[in-house]
């Protein structure tokens, strides 16, 4: 009877307290909101494209890469190519998809299979920034090594080094930076009230004539400082270990930035900081114990991390982004890392989420002041 009863209070417990109920279902929605947007980008109609295809020399496979791209419900057109420096150059520039490039004598070549007296070649020349080329590119790619298996293609990419890495940057950088910062963030502000509240040591700050705002501040400001540290050695330790985890050099990984974009960068990271742990430190300030402090925490993790990642699945965002916390950051950091920066996103950006840390403060200030909150009255 006493496990029953035991049993029974701390269901009771449980199903009473609305924080937790939601703290035990959030997750698994976000989960679903996560994985939503992932399939949705991922598994998202095809684009409707249009190739513009040079041809040098000549082979039957053309009619069936032409019959492929017909059948995606694409369209194409095959001219020949008069001069292959002029059509690569064509490709280069953009005015062109692809060119393809096939050896002398290349279907005999393929018949005659072991007994040819050189191995047949293709070149498929592209450019895998262009989303239409680098589509046809790997298209062609497939049905070229389906064709046979007795002759070398070789793919030529126009996309520079230093744009590949620029791209590969903005993309996984700035979700590793916010999570790394909201773990540094984490470390040093989970406990700042909830465990003054364990302790009995806020109660002796309350009775003073401290105001409320200046408890709060007391409590934001210098733990922003101390996570700024943390927050620096996360992003260059990220920024330094990327480039030879993507196999290209330091050079390449952070051309196109600039002094100027290094600088918006940290003003970015400087201005969600305070934001980090002025949430965390309301949610402190609202949870009763470091335990309970913990695992909402843990909640809006997974909030960050969905808003951090998102804009690395769903392209076309607008300017309504710089409104929204962390994702406004997260997506002026990628086209900084890319190479596009856009000047005004970036400052509306820090102000918008410095406005939010200051709206944070004053509702900390406000809990601070209600005996309901501090002391369960």
């Amino acid at each position: 009877m006493k496990l029953l009863a035991l049993m029974k209070k701390e269901f009771t417990r449980f199903f009473r307290d609305p924080r937790l109920i939601i703290s035990m279902l959030l997750p698994g929605i976000l989960i679903y909101i996560i994985y939503s947007v992932m399939g949705a980008a991922i598994f998202s109609e095809e684009e409707d494209y249009s190739f513009k295809v040079y041809v040098s020399g000549d082979s039957a496979v053309v009619s069936t890469i032409e019959a492929a791209v017909t059948e995606n419900d694409w369209t194409a057109e095959f001219l020949p190519a008069e001069d292959e420096e002029t059509a690569r150059e064509a490709v280069r520039s953009g005015e062109a998809t692809a060119l393809l490039v096939f050896s002398p004598a290349f279907d005999d070549m393929i018949a005659l299979g072991p007994l040819a007296s050189t191995l047949p070649r293709a070149e498929i020349v592209y450019n895998s920034e262009d989303g239409a080329s680098a589509a046809f590119a790997t298209l062609a790619n497939t049905i070229l090594d389906a064709y046979a298996r007795t002759f070398s293609i070789t793919m030529s990419d126009f996309a520079a080094e230093e744009n590949f890495a620029a791209q590969m940057m903005a993309g996984i950088l700035p979700f590793l930076i916010v999570v790394f910062v909201f773990s540094s963030c984490m470390s040093v502000t989970l406990e700042s009230v909830a465990g003054e509240k364990e302790r009995g040591t806020l109660a002796t700050i309350l009775v003073t004539s401290a105001k409320r705002w200046d408890i709060a501040l007391g409590k934001v400001i210098p733990l922003a400082c101390v996570s700024l540290i943390g927050a620096a050695s996360s992003f260059l330790g990220v920024a330094l270990s990327m480039p030879k985890l993507m196999g290209v050099s330091l050079g390449a990984a952070v051309s196109g930035v600039g002094a100027a974009g290094y600088v918006m960068i940290f003003l970015l990271i400087f201005s969600f900081v305070p934001l980090i742990v002025a949430a965390i430190a309301a949610v402190s300030t609202l949870s009763r114990s470091v335990k309970e402090a913990s695992a909402y925490t843990s909640v809006i993790m997974i909030f960050v991390m969905v808003l951090s990642i998102v804009t690395a699945f769903v392209d076309g965002i607008g300017g309504w982004v710089s409104f929204v916390p962390i994702l406004n950051a997260v997506s002026a950091m990628q086209g900084v890392l890319a190479g596009h920066m856009v000047v005004w996103q970036c400052l509306v950006s820090v102000a918008a989420n410095l406005a939010y840390a200051a709206l944070l403060v004053c509702l900390i200030g406000w809990m601070l002041s209600n005996e309901r909150i501090m002391f369960g009255k």
